[in-house]
């Protein structure tokens, strides 16, 4: 009988393993980006009354132990590499489905933030220009674009990545030399932003860690390489877990230093793009425009690569005929684009910005990651230790406490959500419950898996 890893892999073409684990340590970090913790500053701030640096150290306990289980599961199922997979194989094919239906939330939330705040961002630099002026020039910009074929992505762009770490390093030394000259060792090094007593609430903390997780979203992307490395059985953990570490840390570094260099979170001008205004108080105009600019092309990068991506899943789900064929399924015959999506994730990005409750759409995104975050936990402790597995020794440590802590973290992040983001996000997963219930006539046949290899 074979091995799940065989079953996974038997009958599919092997790609070259010729990625090693620097590649994938890079490969991860532009996904997340290194950015990322800078865009749920002021949020997070003002949440967490003060305490945001806790938020990323939280959500990074969590990342770590779930990246953990990631990695078990992709050493178990190396030709998988999604969250959907590992829960269907590890518990229930149904499951799957349905961790595949909230993985569909995070797709098509993703071009509505980043059309969302890149706005923002091009707002502060241009006060003057009606905001729903520029959301429909930067939705209808990458649209444009998608629609012609042009593929960009953030996440493979040396360039961009270079010039995040520039600035990025250079608001550090920055920041750093402006706490020195004003308020000497002291200002630099504080307990305050960890724990000041007349502010913290643990309450508000985790209610802040559930929209700080954000940061995160896109480590587990490292798992669709598990084909392309070399000895993905410990590559692929040590990668992810690298990942959630640096992510974890060096915004944990940046956060600290923004409230350090502003330590009244009740005054930002802006809450959505309160370190811009850290930014120019560390290093005066040239820096603000630098991470204005640097927020900006990021969003934009990751604007048409989320737009594409959501745009390739649904066609994967009109041509498996999931969604209605007709429209979904439909290629262009100049660029082979499935520009109808395109167009259609544009028109759902530009409206969906029009209310800019950028932390909304970010809970909804953490909202259906989460879920599917637990449920990998849920899927490794299924797998390692209440399944047999030929040549493996059961260990209630590693098998069953290590992913059981990340289940548990996750849950509480997850609880931590808004309300409204809960309802919404509910109601979508209600949707996906009742779709898998009908198309499998009362959960007795297959569910149709979403083919997540298109996006």
């Amino acid at each position: 009988m074979n091995t799940p890893a065989q079953d996974a892999i038997s009958g599919v073409p092997r790609l070259r393993r010729v990625l090693s684990l620097w590649d994938l340590i890079v490969f991860g970090i532009m996904a997340v980006t290194p950015s990322a913790p800078v865009t749920v500053f002021g949020l997070s701030s003002v949440r967490a009354r003060g305490h945001a640096v806790d938020t990323i150290l939280f959500a990074m306990v969590a990342m770590v132990l779930t990246a953990i289980s990631y990695g078990r599961m992709a050493a178990l199922y190396p030709a998988a590499g999604s969250a959907y997979t590992y829960v269907g194989r590890g518990i229930n094919p149904h499951l799957g489905f349905l961790a595949g239906w909230a993985m569909l939330l995070d797709y098509l939330t993703i071009p509505i933030f980043c059309v969302l705040y890149g706005s923002l961002i091009v707002q502060r630099m241009l006060p003057e220009v009606p905001y729903v002026i520029i959301s429909a020039g930067f939705a209808g910009g990458i649209t444009y674009m998608n629609v012609r074929g042009i593929r960009a992505t953030a996440r493979t762009n040396d360039v961009l990545l270079l010039f995040m770490g520039v600035v990025l390093l250079s608001f550090i030394v920055l920041a750093i030399r402006y706490l020195l000259g004003h308020e000497g060792w002291g200002g630099l090094f504080s307990v305050t932003p960890f724990y000041n007593p007349q502010e913290f609430h643990l309450g508000a903390v985790i209610h802040a860690t559930s929209f700080a997780a954000l940061a995160y979203i896109g480590f587990d992307s490292v798992t669709t390489l598990a084909e392309d490395v070399h000895n993905p059985r410990r590559n692929i953990m040590i990668s992810l877990v690298t990942v959630c570490l640096f992510t974890g840390i060096f915004g944990a570094l940046v956060i600290y230093l923004g409230q350090r260099v502003w330590p009244d979170f009740r005054t930002f001008p802006d809450v959505a793009t309160a370190f811009m205004d850290v930014a120019r108080r560390a290093g005066g105009t040239w820096l603000f425009e630098a991470m204005v600019l640097l927020l900006a092309v990021a969003n934009i990068g990751a604007g048409l690569t989320g737009q594409v991506g959501a745009a390739r899943l649904l066609f994967g789900m009109g041509r498996d005929n999931v969604l209605p064929r007709r429209f979904f399924a439909h290629l262009s015959a100049k660029t082979n684009a499935p520009s109808f999506n395109i167009v259609l994730i544009g028109v759902l990005a530009f409206a969906g910005s029009l209310n800019k409750r950028y932390d909304l759409i970010g809970e909804l995104q953490n909202f259906g990651a989460f879920l599917g975050f637990m449920g990998v936990n849920l899927a490794t402790i299924r797998q390692f230790y209440f399944l047999p597995i030929a040549g493996h020794r059961r260990s209630f440590w590693n098998d069953f406490l290590l992913p059981g802590m990340g289940f548990l973290i996750c849950t509480i992040i997850w609880l931590g959500l808004g309300s409204l983001a809960k309802i919404v996000g509910g109601l979508w997963f209600a949707a996906g419950l009742i779709y898998c219930a009908v198309r499998t006539r009362g959960f007795r046949l297959e569910p149709v898996m979403i083919d997540f290899r298109e996006s």
